[in-house]
């Protein structure tokens, strides 16, 4: 053989194994597991939750390292891939700085979930890892990782007896993060005094995440949820009666841009600032959607088993049913447990529920479960928030994303017959002299769709 064609042959072998060896679902047990910042309160929540089990976990300082991540990607990736990796470049390289020779890199785990294609989140975590293996001295960090597939199973990375508690712990974390934010966007836009919501939340945030670390493995749910309800009342306190009910817009679009809010430029604080309520899609309703996908799964492999008198695979399904049936009811009793404790201080919106989203697609003929991707829940949530009576919508997304792109096109047409205003807005890490203007055209077609029709009273959600 050719030597260069040799050594090509042997390049390929060496970086398809760090692929499988460094990314995976590793032990982190004795490790400094680092997580990247997405949705701000409920990432700082789930870090609580993690430590609650004895777990080291810090989550990363974002969008400090966007030089970096510009640096090492192309700018054909998805927008949160640069993100994403200069946040992990710059706290592996500010590590490295702070402790010197005390450095370890075996001693960290990045934690980057996954998602099965299209969406090219599904490759961050392998691109992530052939950067860091071009750094000698980040080569032995590992990438853990939870796959959608699985419903963000956490297989491997604990002992087996507490595997189960945290990923349900850590889906409380993530309900009551969602509801932390919804009591932001409810209390901000009415605050008696400018910038004291701001520093309220981010105080009660790092309050939560030590409930979570003190109360999460013991699961005590209710001590969580009354402090929770502490923060509520005083986040109502805030409120100015006097001033008068705002027009409310409904946010979907991808998870990582419409939660980020360096990356989406704030763009909720954008449409606060001309006159609107914004009320996001959750994270939870993700995870709920893997839940409810893999049921889905199950349940089709089943009838498709029984036809073909398959009766190995009908058992095989029949259990998968059965696990995921039970893991989606929990979960959904779990957010209702959260939201109506919430709800009993003060009206906050609540969440959709994905079998509800995925009844709008077939009644409207919209779209398909079947397809997968982000679209299946951002069409019908701009549906059901029409239905709902909010004045507008609005789609956060990276550019050039396709799921979003599908939900633009399929969605934009709809809106214009039903005259309500709709925007889209593609972020990329530039910022477009026009996308302010974008908006406030979009709140003055806002107020008027408010002023004719008035909006929906969040008590009745």
């Amino acid at each position: 053989m050719d030597p260069a064609i040799k050594n090509d042959v042997n390049e390929n072998r060496r970086v398809f194994s760090t692929l499988s060896i460094g990314v995976g679902q590793f032990s982190i047990r004795d490790k400094i597991l680092l997580l990247p910042e997405m949705s701000r309160r409920g990432n700082h929540l789930i870090a609580g939750a993690f430590r609650s089990f004895g777990v080291n976990t810090r989550v990363m300082d974002t969008y400090k390292g966007m030089d970096l991540g510009k640096q090492f990607t192309s700018g054909k990736e998805c927008y949160p891939c640069q993100v994403t990796t200069g946040d992990i470049l710059y706290a592996l390289k500010d590590e490295k700085e702070k402790l010197g020779e005390g450095f370890h890199p075996e001693d960290y785990v990045v934690f980057m979930p996954t998602a099965e294609g299209p969406c090219r989140f599904g490759m961050y975590n392998k691109y992530q890892r052939i950067i860091l293996d071009s750094f000698p001295d980040f080569k032995d960090v590992k990438i853990g990782t939870s796959n959608a597939r699985e419903a963000y199973a956490l297989d491997g990375m604990l002992e087996k007896a507490q595997e189960t508690d945290l990923r349900i712990v850590g889906y409380f974390a993530i309900v009551v993060g969602d509801v932390l934010d919804r009591l932001l966007w409810r209390v901000r836009p009415y605050e008696k005094e400018e910038g004291i919501t701001d520093d309220f939340m981010e105080r009660s945030m790092h309050d939560m995440a030590t409930s979570f670390e003190k109360y999460g493995a013991k699961k005590e749910f209710d001590r969580i949820l009354d402090h929770l309800q502490e923060i509520i009342e005083e986040g109502k306190s805030i409120i100015d009666p006097s001033i008068p009910s705002k027009p409310l817009i409904g946010v979907v679009g991808e998870i990582y841009l419409r939660s980020h809010v360096q990356s989406n430029q704030d763009v909720i604080r954008l449409l606060e600032k001309y006159g609107g309520e914004v009320v996001n899609a959750s994270i939870a309703e993700w995870f709920n959607y893997t839940t409810y996908d893999r049921l889905r799964e199950a349940k089709r492999g089943l009838t498709l088993s029984l036809k073909q008198f398959h009766f190995s695979g009908t058992k095989t399904y029949l259990k998968a049913m059965i696990k995921h049936g039970a893991e989606l009811w929990y979960q959904q009793r779990k957010q209702d447990q959260v939201y109506d404790r919430a709800k009993k201080v003060m009206p906050l919106a609540g969440d959709h529920r994905v079998g509800h989203l995925e009844k709008i697609l077939k009644e409207e003929d919209l779209f398909s479960f079947e397809v997968g991707t982000e679209t299946c829940l951002s069409i019908p949530g701009i549906m059901a928030y029409v239905k709902e009576g909010y004045n507008g919508v609005v789609n956060v997304y990276p550019f050039t994303c396709m799921p979003s792109t599908v939900t633009s096109a399929i969605v934009r047409p709809l809106m214009n017959r039903m005259k309500v205003p709709y925007l889209d807005t593609p972020y990329d890490g530039t910022f477009q002299p026009g996308r302010e203007a974008a908006i406030r055209t979009f709140m003055y077609q806002v107020k008027q769709h408010f002023e004719r029709n008035g909006r929906v009273a969040l008590e009745k959600q």
